[in-house]
């Protein structure tokens, strides 16, 4: 019989562009040792959103994220709704920001802050004012 080799998901993807933001960022704020936090917390117009922050050390139990020197730190909370998300960064006329595609999100805000997951609410109050608070 055969062995099955179980590949995991990558905790995190990170789409080059914004790779070279996050060093970017890291050389302008000269943090070059630090890591970016990613991280989920309730609230948000769709229940959960994301948040980054820059940090100088991990935490126990995170996990650490190398992606070409770039370090990310997720916390095990916000893994579980994390695992397998791209980041990505978007410059346009209107702005330019990071953007999480969350395949583990049913829904998500206009905004692109917040989301609700399968375990969310079954409602979708999502910018039912015409404005995202987040």
């Amino acid at each position: 019989m055969a062995d099955t080799i179980q590949i995991d998901a990558p905790v995190l993807s990170v789409t080059p562009n914004a790779v070279t933001v996050i060093r970017n960022l890291l050389t302008e704020r000269s943090i070059p040792n630090h890591a970016l936090r990613v991280f989920v917390s309730g609230g948000g117009c769709s229940g959960m959103q994301y948040g980054m922050a820059f940090e100088e050390n991990a935490r126990d139990f995170d996990r650490v994220v190398e992606i070409d020197g770039v370090r990310l730190l997720v916390d095990p909370t916000s893994l579980m709704y994390l695992q397998g998300a791209t980041i990505d960064y978007i410059d346009s006329l209107m702005g330019g920001g990071f953007r999480i595609d969350n395949p583990n999100a049913v829904s998500s805000c206009g905004c692109g802050h917040s989301f609700r997951s399968d375990e969310g609410a079954d409602g979708d109050a999502c910018c039912s004012s015409g404005s995202c608070s987040h």
